[in-house]
């Protein structure tokens, strides 16, 4: 069913980090719409544990995360990408002090941050705010867009296609001038137009039967870009959590990466040290290594998990630092400072996307891509911890620069835009169906497009997928 139609200046698809980041940079210069798929929290920004890499410390330097960020990459990542935004670094932590975050600091120099190590970091520069960083800073923008009159959210919408005017014989021949969303409590689907358009959905971690994501992390920013023409880079790239809690009843609870970083150890079932034998750095080797690690020792061996062990640390620190995780592994039962935790790996993030350039801008005039959804060329084959918010809030702000820019001499549509056309689709009485194909999907992904990948395995995910559209 065809809804009304709704005209912006702004439209931000995604209400986590980058999506809020945006908003509250282009307020005051026009109206600004925020959709979001579920509720206002209901993002991956907001699980964010471990924190935000910037650096902060004098005996780090720009050069030593910059470093860092290549070499977890793989030589894949963009060089000036990867300089331009670690060092935006303090000026991010600064934004989102402003925007009202309030990061921890230390108990050993009052009034300076406590910056957290991580895997692939040869530095202390992670800053958190306990061990729930990333709920203390949507709650922080979220209260900032909020209580601005020019930032409206819409709840419980859902992006269906972007809408793309073709412009033959003018320049550019091409322009994004909104989305068609569903608004899931009436079943209308709607018209949004708008001068400028940032895609902020985030990943598609659901496509993996385990996953740290949350339910809306279901790829459809990066679906509508690729059906809209956009061009996309490195999809292929997918990184894994090492460490999510084995439990029939811990649905996609990660194990922050700072409690290696504080010292914890991974072992196997007998007790014993392994990740020694794969990289010299141990347990802050970067995930992707640790992942693949793990995985090889549990398909040795026929384990379903591996333990990460914190019992050595000292009781009352590892309560204070990691107050959620200990009460939430309390409430599974597990007591993380006198037993190991079961973990295993899980699919966390997408370093690949929608390809944008260094602005944020996609090679759809007028569409604008940020956070997970988005290759920007910061992270290459795998994503060095904690950059991601970072990148959210760089890029996030750079992409609002430049479409404050572009809505001044936006022109207008050439035509009329029509209303959502449905054609023959009808409502589907088989969601048995497509919920077994999803099922499948998920398990089959997981199976033969995960970790450790092959040419016979992804063969065999492919002909099975066809089957399935069949």
């Amino acid at each position: 069913m065809a809804g009304t139609s709704e005209q912006v200046d702004f439209l931000v698809i995604g209400g986590g980090l980058a999506g809020l980041t945006f908003a509250l940079n282009a307020a005051g210069h026009g109206k600004v719409l925020v959709l979001n798929k579920g509720g206002k929290l209901d993002s991956a920004s907001e699980r964010a544990q471990g924190g935000i890499a910037s650096v902060m410390d004098e005996e780090d330097s720009f050069e030593y995360h910059e470093q860092d960020t290549l070499e977890a990459g793989a030589g894949l990542c963009h060089p000036d990408v990867v300089r331009m935004c670690i060092r935006k670094g303090p000026e991010v932590v600064q934004k989102l002090a402003e925007w009202g975050v309030n990061f921890s600091t230390s108990d050993d120099a009052p009034g300076r941050y406590d910056l957290g190590r991580e895997g692939g970091h040869s530095h202390r520069r992670v800053l958190h705010a306990g061990d729930f960083t990333g709920r203390q800073i949507m709650e922080a923008l979220t209260h900032a867009a909020e209580s601005r009159g020019d930032i409206e959210f819409a709840e419980h919408h859902l992006a269906v296609n972007l809408v793309v005017e073709n412009r033959p014989g003018m320049r550019p021949s091409r322009l994004v001038r909104g989305v068609y969303v569903l608004d899931r409590r009436t079943g209308q689907v709607k018209l949004v137009l708008a001068k400028a358009t940032l895609l902020a959905t985030g990943g598609a971690g659901k496509v993996y039967v385990y996953t740290s994501n949350p339910d809306v992390a279901t790829g459809d920013g990066m679906a509508m870009a690729f059906r809209a023409g956009a061009e996309m880079a490195n999809l292929e790239f997918v990184q894994f959590h090492p460490t999510c809690l084995y439990h029939p009843k811990a649905k996609s609870l990660l194990l922050s990466e700072a409690l290696r970083g504080e010292g914890g150890k991974l072992r196997l079932a007998d007790g014993s040290e392994f990740m020694h034998r794969y990289d010299p750095r141990g347990e802050l080797a970067t995930r992707d290594v640790v992942a693949r690690a793990i995985d090889f020792e549990l398909k040795k061996r026929g384990d379903d998990y591996v333990l990460l062990d914190m019992t050595g640390l000292d009781h009352d620190y590892l309560v204070k630092r990691f107050p959620n995780l200990f009460e939430r592994c309390k409430e599974l039962g597990f007591d993380m400072r006198y037993e190991p935790l079961p973990v295993v790996p899980a699919a966390h993030y997408f370093c690949g996307g929608v390809r944008t350039d260094i602005h944020g801008r996609t090679s759809l005039p007028s569409l604008y891509a940020a956070g997970e959804v988005a290759c920007t060329g910061l992270h290459g084959a795998n994503r060095l911890a904690s950059n991601s918010l970072l990148e959210a809030v760089v890029f996030g702000q750079r992409a609002a620069e430049d479409a404050i820019r572009w809505v001044e001499h936006c022109p207008p549509p050439a035509a009329a835009i029509p209303p959502w056309d449905p054609g023959e689709a009808t409502d589907s009485d088989e969601t048995v169906v497509v919920s077994q194909n999803w099922d499948e999907v998920r398990r089959l992904t997981w199976n033969y497009v995960g970790i450790v990948r092959s040419q016979r395995r992804l063969e065999r995910a492919r002909r099975r997928i066809e089957m399935i559209q069949e």
